[in-house]
């Protein structure tokens, strides 16, 4: 467990590295560069973190606000928990900087492929997870067919929110994205009530059927 004295010097880093990588990119941002502006030694840098990428990594976290407690998605309507899923921003206070800091992310996972590999593993993995858990959720409630593509369907959830967030200043994107494209899924996939009522009282009848 770290001690508070090296919990400080370890946030201030942090926040030292984001603002950089934010303002110079990550090649253009040396270890250096980091332990000046931090006023942290180089060495204590690396007691904490094995390179500059993983320092990237735990920086880009945080901005994401992974190192918090993920907000609950359970109000007992499943549409709108998959909207309020797609909905979901850093937190407030980290927006700016997480604007200015993607475009470099993503240029350097581009031409880093091992980091890009990090990358989507870490900080991108827990969000597919959620959106994997709410269609399995779906299935389990009746909602969903139990066939449901789970990759389609993270390709149809995730990706026009990846759309947003990279074409954002140059065809802004409207900010009821995330309900139409959750109500776009539900109408594509979702079993319609009525239909399914049937086939339950189908499945009841042939059962009752052979029992006689």
């Amino acid at each position: 467990m770290q001690r508070p004295r090296s919990r400080r010097a370890h946030d201030r880093v942090l926040d030292t590295a984001v603002e950089l990588f934010a303002e110079r990119g990550l090649e253009g941002t040396s270890m250096d560069a980091i332990a000046a502006a931090s006023g942290v030694s180089k060495a204590t840098i690396y007691k904490h973190w094995a390179d500059k990428d993983a320092l990237c990594l735990e920086s880009i976290a945080r901005v994401h606000g992974l190192d918090r407690e993920p907000a609950t998605l359970d109000s007992g309507d499943l549409q709108q928990d998959i909207i309020a899923f797609l909905n979901h921003q850093p937190p407030a206070e980290l927006s700016e900087i997480h604007d200015r800091l993607m475009p470099h992310m993503i240029a350097y996972a581009a031409r880093n492929v091992a980091f890009g590999h990090e990358w989507r593993s870490r900080l991108m993995q827990p969000g597919r997870e959620r959106a994997i858990e709410l269609m399995r959720r779906g299935i389990a409630e009746g909602h969903f067919p139990v066939d449901l593509d789970l990759t389609l369907g993270l390709a149809l959830l995730l990706g026009p929110m990846m759309y947003r967030h990279i074409f954002r200043d140059i065809a802004p994107v409207r900010e009821s994205l995330a309900e139409g494209v959750g109500k776009a899924f539900w109408k594509a996939f979702a079993v319609p009530v009525k239909k399914a009522r049937k086939k339950r009282g189908s499945a009841l009848r042939s059962f009752h059927g052979s029992r006689d």
